[in-house]
């Protein structure tokens, strides 16, 4: 099966949520193949379904005058950040085409990212109760989803070369007591975007049994031709 790969740069999280509805649309309706959206947000907080106030430990004033906006949205989790150096992407597929399953789906993108990370020379992991991956107790990849008549939106935030001072003003996900990391903290060094970007979607379509095809990315409301 194909998949769809978007590369589209910095865009604030408002147009890439637009983004998103508009590829989930098209998805349903037949129209395009499973879609990965991959990207990177100015600093933004999102809060997801089951998010709660308080784990957002600085006011909306003090977060503004940081550059950071705060969203409220329809995935699954509590809150996280995005911002510069983060790769987020947003996986767009039907899962009647693969598995009607939405635990197999996360644990899925888990494994992507269980083996960038050891492409990188690190040993990543889950943590029971925790979405995401894990090095030690450390996140390194936060995971929130929402599930649409089976076809898939939002997705992942993988720590490249994020600014994680940003989580200090947070509880990242809702989990107290553990930490947050980046591959640039792992390695001691800032890693490259693009190289990064590309080991994801190796896995990504290694994981999920997919041919991946980069298309140039269309951000005016068009769908591709494919």
């Amino acid at each position: 099966m194909l998949c769809i790969v978007e590369q589209l740069g910095t865009i604030d999280y408002a147009a890439g949520l637009a983004l998103q509805h508009e590829r989930v649309a098209a998805r349903k309706a037949g129209a395009i193949p499973d879609t990965l959206l991959l990207l990177e947000h100015p600093d933004v907080y999102t809060l997801g379904r089951n998010a709660h106030r308080e784990n957002v430990l600085a006011s909306p004033a003090f977060l503004k005058s940081r550059g950071a906006e705060v969203f409220e949205t329809d995935r699954g989790g509590d809150v996280t950040y995005h911002g510069p150096g983060q790769l987020v992407g947003y996986p767009i597929l039907d899962l009647t085409e693969h598995r009607r399953d939405i635990a197999w789906f996360m644990r899925s993108l888990e494994e992507v990212f269980i083996r960038v990370a050891a492409d990188y020379g690190f040993e990543a992991g889950r943590v029971p109760g925790a979405t995401g991956v894990w090095v030690g107790n450390e996140k390194l990849v936060a995971m929130g989803v929402h599930v649409s008549r089976w076809v898939t939106s939002h997705g992942f935030a993988f720590n490249v070369n994020t600014d994680l001072r940003y989580f200090d003003w947070i509880v990242p996900c809702g989990l107290r007591g553990k930490g947050v990391v980046s591959i640039e903290k792992l390695l001691g060094q800032r890693a490259d975007m693009a190289d990064a970007a590309e080991r994801v979607i190796h896995h990504f379509g290694e994981v999920f049994g997919l041919e991946m095809s980069q298309r140039s990315p269309q951000l005016s409301g068009a769908v591709a031709d494919v």
